[in-house]
């Protein structure tokens, strides 16, 4: 019987639950998965004992709570997965952590622009230049790092690692609103894409019936 909890949100929804879970179900590593809707009337209450902000995912370790999604995927893998989850080579791990903490970061435009949405399959959306700037270096990221790190491997660093989880939400942008791939980008698109955790993820996102409207352009 585990001790870990992750508490998530809307599948179809929550770019960031996906993050830790993605992680968590690739290593096989055993959890209980808990589902709070958000934006509901009872989404503060529900996460209010978690010290997270209202705000998803939350992991719970016995006694000990872990909020953000970066800062769980680095509990787990230190704590659980004896530093598995980043690339072995130190160089390979510092752009990898780069790489993650960019996309955790940054690319506001692209979020606000192009909502996760696993049901929706959206084309001839006019995105700003800043979030055209933002889907070029998304495809700079994924290029460089197949390039150099990855060339022993499906992967961005050969074997998955943080950094695939943390991108594993872009990729499914991509595809709901037709962003055009080719070479090692579209490649690494559809490893994600046929990612068995990943198909089983879109299966339960695409069978949600609640509406977030602001994410349904």
């Amino acid at each position: 019987m585990t001790n870990l909890t992750l508490i998530i949100g809307n599948k179809n929804y929550s770019s960031w639950s996906l993050r830790p879970w993605l992680l968590m179900r690739h290593f096989k590593l055993p959890f209980n998965e808990q589902r709070v809707l958000l934006f509901t009337e009872s989404t503060e209450s529900d996460l209010a004992p978690y010290f997270s902000d209202s705000k998803v995912p939350v992991l719970v370790d016995g006694e000990l709570t872990v909020w953000d999604s970066l800062a769980i995927c680095e509990y787990i893998s230190e704590n659980h997965l004896d530093n598995k989850a980043w690339p072995e080579d130190s160089y390979a791990r510092a752009i990898a952590r780069s790489a993650s903490a960019e996309m955790h970061s940054s690319f506001a435009h692209l979020r606000n622009e192009m909502p996760m949405n696993c049901r929706r399959e959206i084309s001839g959306i006019t995105l700003s230049d800043k979030a055209l700037h933002e889907v070029d270096r998304v495809k700079q990221i994924w290029r460089k790092c197949r390039e150099e790190y990855g060339s022993d491997g499906r992967w961005l660093f050969g074997g998955f690692s943080i950094a695939d989880a943390m991108f594993a939400p872009v990729v499914l942008r991509f595809q709901t609103y037709g962003v055009e791939l080719d070479g090692l980008e579209y490649k690494y698109a559809q490893s994600l894409l046929a990612h068995p955790d990943v198909l089983c993820w879109l299966e339960a996102g695409r069978s949600e019936t609640e509406i977030i409207a602001e994410d349904e352009l």
